[in-house]
Order: C-alpha cells, then sequence, then structure tokens
C-alpha cells in the first residue's frame, strides 16, 4: 500500500498543477465578463440607454468593423511597435544609470537629485518640448514612451542595489569569487527580483505614455482611435480602444512574466503561483 501511495499523490499532485495552469487564467477574468454581462443585461431591459457608455454586444460589432477594415490591426501593430521601442530604450538608460547611481554614492549624489526632480514632471508636460526638439514623427513619441519606462526601472535598480545584504556580499569574498562571479552568484540573485517588478512598473507607465504620445499628431495607433472616437463622437469606439489597451498591457505584462519566471526559481517563497 505504501509503494502505490507515493506514485499516486505525485499523479495526483502534478494533475492539480496542471488544472491550476487554466483555472488560474479564467479565475482573472471572472471579474470583467461578470461586469460586461451585468451591463449588457442593464441595458437589454432598458434601464439604460447605453448611448454614452455602450453594452459589450456595441463594443464588439466596432471591434469586428475595425477588424474587416484591417483598421484595428493597422493601429495595434503601430502602438505596439512603440510601446516595444520606448520600453526597449527606457530599460537600458534606467538599468545602466541606476546601477551606476546604486553602486556608486558619488554617481548617486549627482544624479538622483535631478532625476528625482524631472520625475515629477508629468507626462503631458514634456509633448510640447520634445515636438520642438524631435518634430512630430516616430522619434518624439518613442522618447517620450522611454521617460516614462525609465523612471520606474532607474528606481527599482537602484533600491535593488543599495539594498543587497551586506553578509551575502561578504560570503563571496570569503570563497574568493572573482568580480564576475561575484555579480552572477551573489548580486544578480539579489537584485533580480526587485528588478522584474520594476520591468513590470516600466512596461505599465509605458502603456499609459503612449497614449501622451499619440497624442502628437499620430495618424495611426489606439491613441489615434481614442481622439477619432471623441471627435466623431463614437463612444464605441473610445471603449474599444480602452479595451484594447487593457488587453495588450495584460499580454505582455504576461509575456514579462513568463519570460523572467525561470530567472525565479530559486526563491523561496512563502507562498508560491503553484499552491
Amino acid at each position: 500500500m505504501t509503494a502505490t501511495a507515493g506514485p499516486a499523490t505525485a499523479e495526483q499532485k502534478h494533475r492539480k498543477l496542471a488544472l491550476g495552469r487554466f483555472t488560474r487564467p479564467a479565475l482573472g477574468i471572472l471579474l470583467p465578463l461578470a461586469l460586461a454581462a451585468g451591463w449588457e443585461a442593464v441595458v437589454h431591459f432598458h434601464l439604460a440607454n447605453g448611448r454614452l457608455v455602450p453594452p459589450p454586444s456595441v463594443v464588439y460589432a466596432t471591434f469586428a468593423e475595425l477588424a474587416d477594415a484591417g483598421e484595428l490591426q493597422r493601429h495595434t501593430l503601430a502602438t505596439l511597435a512603440r510601446v516595444a521601442a520606448g520600453f526597449g530604450f527606457g530599460v537600458v538608460a534606467g538599468t545602466l544609470l541606476g546601477a551606476l547611481a546604486g553602486y556608486s554614492t558619488l554617481a548617486r549624489r549627482l544624479f538622483d537629485p535631478s532625476l528625482q526632480g524631472l520625475r515629477a514632471v508629468p507626462s503631458i508636460a514634456w509633448i510640447p518640448l520634445f515636438i520642438l526638439w524631435l518634430g512630430i514623427f516616430e522619434t518624439s513619441k518613442v522618447v517620450l514612451i522611454a521617460v516614462g519606462v525609465f523612471f520606474p526601472v532607474y528606481l527599482g535598480v537602484v533600491g535593488a542595489v543599495r539594498s543587497v545584504d551586506r553578509k551575502i556580499v561578504e560570503v563571496g569574498r570569503l570563497f574568493r569569487l572573482s568580480g564576475v562571479g561575484m555579480v552572477r552568484r551573489i548580486l544578480l540573485p539579489a537584485v533580480l527580483p526587485t528588478y522584474v517588478i520594476a520591468l513590470r512598473s516600466g512596461l505599465g507607465l509605458g502603456w499609459m505614455f503612449v497614449i501622451a504620445a499619440e497624442f502628437m499628431g499620430a495618424s495611426e495607433g489606439l491613441g489615434f482611435l481614442l481622439i477619432d472616437g471623441q471627435q466623431l463622437g463614437k463612444p464605441a469606439e473610445i471603449v474599444a480602444a480602452i479595451v484594447a489597451f487593457a488587453v495588450l498591457g495584460k499580454i505582455t505584462d504576461w509575456i514579462l512574466v513568463g519570460v523572467t519566471t525561470p530567472f525565479l526559481r530559486w526563491e523561496d517563497r512563502a507562498r508560491s503561483e503553484e499552491s
């Protein structure tokens, strides 16, 4: 009896984990589905006219119309390209400068006060300056998104580097690790969890800043759909663009989490995602 209990228990655990991979994402969409169904019912039973806040059926029809015309694909790809470029530049700049400021007290005292002041500047305030400097084309849009991504990544890296436990570093020196070995085996594992959170925060701000970027004379993109819906009085188009932003933001965050999760397998957390 004991011999069969082990494999059976392992198989049950495997089934539980496999089932959890499907139930957790499904559980996350219950709330938006319930809200959508509730609002659809309210409009269907004429408790509200649904003109300013269209029901999901009208929003879906708008999605289908934009997709049939090829507009949805064109605007989505344009926005994705801008976010990807801005995210890449912002991550590189934030990581390098954050690592420098976190490691060097002199660099931190030199750069950090100015950067903290610039961090408080609203995204919309950069638009006139970037238009004057870079024009209204793609460069200014990508730079604005990169600015939004830069600050959370910079702050995350600075905080992560400064919070590395000195005792861990001393253990590395005790084992006579080289500089590369110290970084690979001590510093990177200590910094990586906070760095991943900073990347996710930067990605979220990148999606926020892309709307402001596409207000700068864009002729395509989901931000353009928002403006077009406002000017032409199409609330369904506005809601469709907002839903597209939400879906794309969640998908890209999910991809980022999926890419970085294998590097965090070593974490000994109180509650894991598999439980």
